[in-house]
């Protein structure tokens, strides 16, 4: 048997020219270094495709942000161009039952008017009756009344109702002889024709003037030839 030497332990085996010390590191080191170059790797590649896949999500996002807003300004675009529509439609309806208003009051005038201007030709527009027709003429005026119709214009027959007709020899057309009854107008509306009296050339008048020349020289043509066979001593006698 081999007695062993107290005090003394086995120690593994160093390299010559290494430590004791240092054989514990060494053997470590190969388990350590291959791992952990691989495990940083890993990690630096990691970051960089979440960055990709962050820029495409973000772009994604972002698309769809521009589409909502371009549909959303649209839709505001539609809505204030018919509401533009809306506030015009109202405003010319606006206009339009008001001149009716305006129309159907002043409509309502035209007797009393009438009578005002019948008293006017009579001389009996006098005094505070003169005053109160010559105001309510005035407002009447005012709110867009106008009277037409004029004795000796051409007739026409959207403007002028004829009530009386006749023929003169003095007109060239026909003629708007006698004024009846005013008309009146508010803007562009008719409230009421003018009604007159109407004439019209005297037929036939034109061509008994055109036929007067042809006889004139008919004749002219008859009284030479009696001067001539009375020159020439007269027919001849059988």
């Amino acid at each position: 048997m081999t007695e062993e030497t107290p005090g003394f332990e086995e120690k593994p085996d160093v390299p010559s020219g290494a430590t004791p010390d240092d054989a514990e590191p060494q053997a470590a080191s190969p388990t350590n270094g291959p791992t952990g170059s691989a495990g940083s790797s890993t990690e630096g590649a990691a970051p960089a495709g979440d960055a990709s896949a962050q820029i495409a999500g973000l772009t994604a996002q972002l698309d769809q942000v521009r589409t909502a807003l371009g549909e959303r300004t649209a839709d505001l675009q539609r809505l204030q161009a018919e509401y533009q529509n809306y506030r015009r439609r109202v405003e010319r309806d606006r206009i339009t039952v008001k001149e009716i208003a305006i129309a159907n009051l002043l409509t309502e005038l035209l007797p009393v008017l009438d009578d005002i201007g019948r008293a006017r030709e009579h001389g009996e527009l006098v005094g505070g009756f003169k005053s109160v027709a010559e105001s309510l003429e005035t407002v009447a005026a005012k709110m867009g009344l106008q009277q037409f119709g004029k004795e000796g214009e051409p007739f026409d027959p959207t403007i002028h109702e004829a009530l009386m007709h006749s023929y003169a020899p003095d007109v060239t057309e026909t003629t708007c002889v006698a004024i009846l009854q005013p008309g009146y107008r508010f803007g562009e509306r008719t409230i009421r024709p003018a009604r007159v009296a109407v004439a019209e050339p005297q037929p036939g008048a034109q061509t008994v003037k055109g036929e007067e020349p042809s006889e004139a020289a008919a004749s002219g043509q008859s009284g030479a030839g009696d001067d001539k066979d009375k020159e020439n001593g007269g027919p001849d006698e059988g």
